[in-house]
């Protein structure tokens, strides 16, 4: 089963994504903002990481800096969620090495099938629907 790092500040969305991702077959863990996610991509090594981009503490895009800089890890492939569509901030996420960019609002089932189609490429979650 592929664990899926869930990074939100808004704890109705967090809540939201997890039960649609666990009702898929994935592990979930959760962080609050881009400082506990960089914690949480060492410790647990999820198979992705799904994550906002504007919170407090430390923003996604600063986390998603400090989790490709660092060895362990780099080759966690990073998604932002987020509200702000511009094109400037999509190519800042994608320089910076997310490997998607989904925008909110979204649909549960098609961010469930976005996240399988994404994990699919670098691992073969067992279980779901």
């Amino acid at each position: 089963m592929a664990k899926i790092l869930i990074v939100e500040d808004e704890p109705d969305i967090r809540d939201l994504v997890a039960f649609t991702l666990r009702y898929g077959g994935f592990e979930v863990v959760t962080a609050n903002n881009g400082a506990e996610a960089v914690d949480a991509s060492l410790a647990e090594m999820p198979d992705l990481v799904l994550m906002d981009v504007r919170m407090p503490v430390m923003t996604g895009f600063e986390a998603c800096e400090k989790i490709k800089s660092t060895p362990q890890t780099a080759n966690i492939p990073v998604v932002f969620l987020s509200a702000k569509g511009q094109e400037a901030e999509i190519r800042q996420g994608f320089e910076i090495g997310a490997l998607d960019y989904l925008l909110k609002p979204f649909d549960p089932l098609e961010l469930l099938q976005r996240v399988r189609d994404l994990v699919g490429n670098h691992h073969d979650p067992a279980g779901g629907i």
